[in-house]
């Protein structure tokens, strides 16, 4: 996407996946996913290999100029890249290189994930052992060393995939945590203060800047997404868990869609477990359409539908079953909006 077009007006794909796959087989995931999408699919995550290729090790590795290690309590900032943060780029590396062999010629949408500045400083320990998170300073910079890693990450998929149009997704789980003080210390007996709406949404403003223009979602799989505040901040879509939805997000939900806002619903279940039919597993959206007073025939284009969260923790037999089922339930509401 040019760095003047619209990423409101973007044509999405019915379903694509969130990120993280069972197992540690970069070429089998990479196939995985190609093979359940045609027209939207992401790089895959692999936590199961350890450290350095779990969500915040992964991205720690595509900071700028900003190095940790792995400590028992965590991530904790270095002065220097260590074997922890070479690890990561090697694994991130290796998942490229898959992802590149099995989409030549691909020309539909590719997502790319990393932690997002806010759940990234309430993980990562400053050298004293208390989370970033405290200490506004180290937020900003943690933020602008993001923002500029991920502009050279984007660059090199872009390079490995010219005919795609690059999603960035910012997995953002902590996000309501940071912003109601519930991000316990280290000592486990306080928290940090809650951080102000303003300074949460000019750090995902800074961030979501780096895809020139192209789209960006937050993801987080934790109640009470802040949707007014994630539009504010210029995302093109939010992705959530669409069963932790209460009565109260319903009129946020109504206006992000009103809106032009991108919805990414999960509502495969991630861990291993019956699969119901597919138009079954779209009722709930249908449902809500209804409730809302909105067109149903813009249902399919308004949503993505995907798994409630990552794969990580399913069988690799019941995440390609899933991924397949998400690409089938979109179907059935594209087929059948009423």
């Amino acid at each position: 996407m040019s760095e003047n077009s619209d990423s409101k007006n973007l044509r999405w794909g019915p379903a694509t996946g969130v990120g993280s796959m069972p197992g540690g087989d970069a070429r089998e995931a990479a196939k995985t996913v190609t093979g359940s999408f045609e027209d939207f699919v992401h790089l895959p995550e692999l936590p199961a290999r350890g450290p350095g290729a779990d969500m915040i090790g992964r991205t720690i590795g595509l900071l700028a100029e900003l190095y940790a290690h792995v400590e028992p309590s965590g991530w904790r900032i270095s002065d220097r890249p260590g074997r922890d943060t070479r690890r990561a780029r090697s694994w991130m590396g290796e998942d490229l290189d898959a992802l590149e062999e099995f989409t030549q010629g691909y020309e539909g949408l590719l997502k790319v994930q990393a932690v997002g500045p806010w759940t990234l400083a309430a993980a990562l320990e400053l050298r004293g052992g208390e989370a970033a998170l405290g200490d506004p300073g180290a937020c900003r910079d943690l933020t602008a060393s993001l923002a500029e890693g991920l502009r050279d990450h984007l660059a090199e998929v872009r390079r490995r995939v010219p005919g795609a149009e690059v999603v960035l997704q910012l997995d953002e789980p902590s996000l309501t945590a940071v912003l109601r003080g519930r991000i316990r210390t280290a000592s486990g007996y306080r928290t940090h203060r809650a951080v102000d709406r303003q300074v949460v949404e000019g750090a995902l403003r800074e961030v979501i800047g780096v895809n020139g223009g192209g789209p960006v979602v937050v993801h987080s799989c934790a109640p009470d997404v802040p949707f007014a505040l994630l539009r504010r901040a210029g995302v093109t879509g939010i992705s959530f868990d669409f069963g932790l939805l209460t009565e109260r997000d319903e009129e946020p939900i109504g206006e992000a869609v009103e809106s032009g806002t991108q919805l990414f619903a999960g509502v495969v279940a991630s861990t291993d477990g019956p699969l119901s039919d597919p138009a079954g597993s779209v009722m709930g959206v249908r449902t809500l359409w209804r409730r809302l007073g909105l067109n149903p025939g813009t249902l399919a284009e308004s949503l993505v539908i995907t798994p409630t969260c990552g794969l990580a923790g399913a069988s690799p037999a019941y995440a390609r079953a899933a991924l397949a089922h998400c690409a089938k339930a979109a179907r059935s509401l594209a087929d059948n909006p009423e």
